[in-house]
């Protein structure tokens, strides 16, 4: 598809102009924008109110300086971001990251899409976003502490329980997210629901770490079940080997499949016996060491420098969990002619908007990822549920919410994909979707919001 509607074509123009030269944000934004063209021929009071010029504006960006001391007594500077896109439909909710990568660009797109991703949950949930260009690696606990408290001195001004509930992020764990709500409580004098992903000590949700990967093998159980199909004795890779990664490495294997590869931002290993969860799991969350120690491990395992050569194994089912724009083109290419069937999202925006118009023309099922990688924030919405209502669930009881969640998310994009007459197109369908239930809210909310 192509951007082709006038109205639409000036509203990308307009966003251009106001974000010169951050290219996630503007891919995101083009991405939506071409998935709503029907929408913006059928429903003219849309146009008429606004609604889709004002929500490709954050309603807020909040940019601020973060100074910390490290162990050798050395002050560092930091910049910290947040971006509350869109309250219609529920507080501002999502993650904060933290890596060398951040920037304002990035805190843009990754708030967008949470807009529409966490419409789909069903949960009253606004989309936001933030973090910072601090990166965790190699840096003491000491250090990670005293970044996290001064981060949070900060943006203890702009969130709340009901205002806005960040969670974890990359580079921000269960560490990270301790630091973050200790120096929160200690500021507001209260004990309340402020982040997602805590602690079980501390109000955190059981699955909760799971929730992602579950969740992405989840949607595609049910886009496998649609053609009467399943993950039993299919070949699965999965980028990255975070948690992600990881949990949804564990429920592929659980549902029957072999995954045979993982990596991470150095380069990839290839198991052609299967992965050893628990070896990985060793290796990245005990130890937080490299993907490349697999290797020597494991026996008859390889690894490869390189972390975009892992689209070269041939599998029928790729989930890329690491970053955005990791699948180009070429890699697009390179797995549909090695017989891939199904690619499904696990991080945010993992593919290029070049590798989508590739699985299109290849006809083969695609999750993206506002719609597969829902997971974590629907378990932190019924986290914020949980710690609401001071009633923790069982682990079964949150993983069957999950379950019915991401069972939704699926069939109701299924639906508005026909609705617009591109049955199947999960793109179309998940943005049509997780836009309308955002713009009817915002149409009835009137024009001033």
């Amino acid at each position: 598809m192509a951007l082709t509607n006038e109205y639409l074509l000036s509203v990308y123009e307009t966003v251009k102009k106001r974000n010169p030269g951050e290219s996630e944000f503007l891919q995101a934004v083009y991405e939506v924008l071409d998935s709503l063209q029907p929408v913006a021929e059928k429903r003219k009071d849309l146009v008429d109110a606004g609604v889709f010029e004002r929500i490709v504006e954050p309603e807020r960006f909040i940019s601020f300086r973060v100074s910390w001391v490290d162990d050798s007594g050395k002050v560092r500077v930091n910049r910290g971001y947040r971006v509350q896109f869109n309250s219609a439909i529920g507080p501002y909710k999502g993650g904060l990251r933290f890596n060398a990568s951040v920037c304002a660009s990035e805190i843009k797109f990754l708030g967008f899409e949470q807009i529409f991703k966490n419409s789909l949950t069903g949960l009253p949930m606004g989309g936001g976003k933030g973090g910072s260009d601090f990166d965790p690696k190699g840096k003491s606990d000491g250090e990670v502490m005293r970044f996290c408290q001064s981060f949070m001195t900060e943006l203890a001004k702009h969130i709340g329980p009901d205002t806005d509930v960040p969670a974890g992020d990359k580079g921000v764990g269960a560490r990270e997210i301790g630091y973050l709500f200790g120096q929160y409580k200690r500021l507001a004098n209260e004990y309340t629901g402020v982040l997602t992903g805590k602690s079980l000590y501390s109000g955190g949700s059981l699955a909760r770490t799971e929730a992602t990967g579950y969740g992405l093998c989840y949607f595609v159980k049910e886009m496998l079940a649609a053609k009467n199909d399943s993950f039993e004795g299919k070949t699965v890779v999965v980028s990255a080997s975070g948690n992600v990664a990881i949990f949804a490495c564990e429920k592929a294997q659980q549902l029957g499949a072999r995954v045979v590869a993982m990596s991470d931002s150095n380069g990839y290993v290839y198991d052609p016996d299967g992965i050893k969860l628990d070896v990985v799991k060793k290796i990245k969350l005990e130890e937080r060491g490299r993907i490349r120690e697999y290797a020597a491990r494991v026996p008859g395992s390889v690894y490869t420098e390189g972390s975009s050569g892992i689209w070269t194994i041939p599998c029928d089912i790729a989930l890329p969990c690491g970053t955005q724009n990791e699948i180009d083109e070429n890699s697009a290419r390179t797995l549909v002619a090695n017989g891939c069937k199904c690619v499904a999202e696990g991080a945010n925006m993992p593919s290029t908007l070049e590798a989508i118009e590739v699985f299109r023309e290849a006809g083969i099922l695609f999750g993206p990822a506002k719609a597969a990688n829902a997971g974590g924030v629907s378990v932190s919405g019924l986290e914020m549920t949980q710690n609401s209502i001071r009633l923790p669930w069982t682990f079964e009881e949150v993983d069957a919410k999950l379950q019915d969640i991401m069972k939704n998310i699926y069939h109701n994009a299924y639906a508005a994909s026909v609705e617009m007459g591109r049955p199947g197109d999960l793109v179309v369908g998940a943005n049509v979707a997780g836009f309308l239930k955002v713009a009817n809210a915002m149409l009835w909310q009137g024009i001033a919001y």
